[in-house]
């Protein structure tokens, strides 16, 4: 955000007494955010580790307000020890994550990227026919705001969409999305599979080699949820046996730069983006309107998206 912009979010913070510091680099590194940290009642982070160190050493830490959906980079453990409350932006990229899921579905069924280097190459379109979203079965693994609107989309392009989650949910009934009771099911019956379920330890490593076999051979693999929940070893194995067509990665077990050794980068038919389904000009904005409220009504005394730890 610019800093005008950040200057005008945080003038309400300023108005009710209270000081703001603001620090226009990231940094990963602990002692840093520990020193940043010194005196503050409210951190506000993004998508960065804030470990439990730092949170135990925080003198006068009351409220951390995570810019991001997600919060499994915070460590909860610290946080319920201290009293520490912690609040999201939740459904700022709502729009924003599933658009990428479409795009990164497309590229890989039409094969975007590589007929975009055979026409820089002087090649032809041979070996580059491509398929259809119309007309195939999409599997939403998590059918919360993110992979409602993704039902929405693919509904709209002529898919049929079937949906697997703890806990139905009407809106995304509403948006066309039939529930099935079993996760091995969905695999089984879905052309594309696209994950949208939190990092927790119930979801981690969700997503093994027998997952993957389940899944019809020449069928997709789409994440923009959480790396942590898909071995993805697993998946180069899947793609390079040609069990799967491809795959559209956008999240990782480790937020990028990627070791030269990881594994999906040597990955036949592996579409990577480095983390940016959230990252649009438009949810950048509503992120920043959510989290400065965030704080305000923290300080006000009526706290919003409060996260259960």
């Amino acid at each position: 955000m610019p800093e005008e912009r950040i200057s005008q979010l945080s003038a309400p913070i300023r108005e009710r007494g209270h000081e703001f510091v603001y620090f226009g680099e990231k940094t990963t590194d602990s002692q840093e955010l520990a020193r940043r940290s010194v005196g503050a009642d409210v951190v506000m982070i993004a998508n960065n580790p804030y470990p439990a160190s730092v949170i135990e050493g925080a003198d006068a830490l009351k409220m951390i307000a995570v810019a991001f959906t997600g919060i499994d980079h915070v460590s909860s453990d610290a946080c319920k020890a201290k009293g520490v409350t912690v609040c999201n932006c939740a459904g700022y990229s709502d729009t924003s994550v599933a658009e990428l899921v479409l795009g990164l579905t497309i590229d890989v069924l039409r094969k975007v990227v590589a007929g975009d280097a055979a026409t820089r190459s002087g090649k032809t379109s041979a070996g580059l026919t491509g398929r259809e979203i119309a007309g195939k079965t999409v599997g939403i693994v998590g059918t919360g705001h993110i992979g409602t609107q993704v039902g929405r989309l693919f509904t709209a392009f002529g898919a049929h969409v079937l949906g697997y989650a703890r806990h139905e949910n009407p809106e995304a009934t509403a948006a066309g999305v039939k529930y099935v009771s079993d996760l091995d099911e969905l695999l089984k019956d879905s052309d594309i599979v696209s994950l949208h379920l939190p990092s927790n330890a119930a979801t981690r490593g969700m997503f093994t080699a027998e997952k993957f076999a389940l899944m019809p051979k020449g069928s997709v693999f789409i994440n923009c949820a959480r790396g942590a929940i898909v071995d993805n070893e697993a998946l180069a194995k899947a793609l390079n046996s040609g069990h799967l067509a491809g795959a559209g990665i956008d999240v990782f077990d480790m937020e990028p730069p990627l070791p030269s050794d990881y594994a999906l980068l040597h990955a036949t038919n592996a579409l990577l983006t480095p983390h940016v389904a959230f990252l649009t000009e438009e949810a950048m904005e509503r992120r920043a309107v959510i989290e400065f409220g965030n704080v305000v009504a923290w300080l006000d005394g009526k706290p919003e998206n409060v996260c259960s730890l």
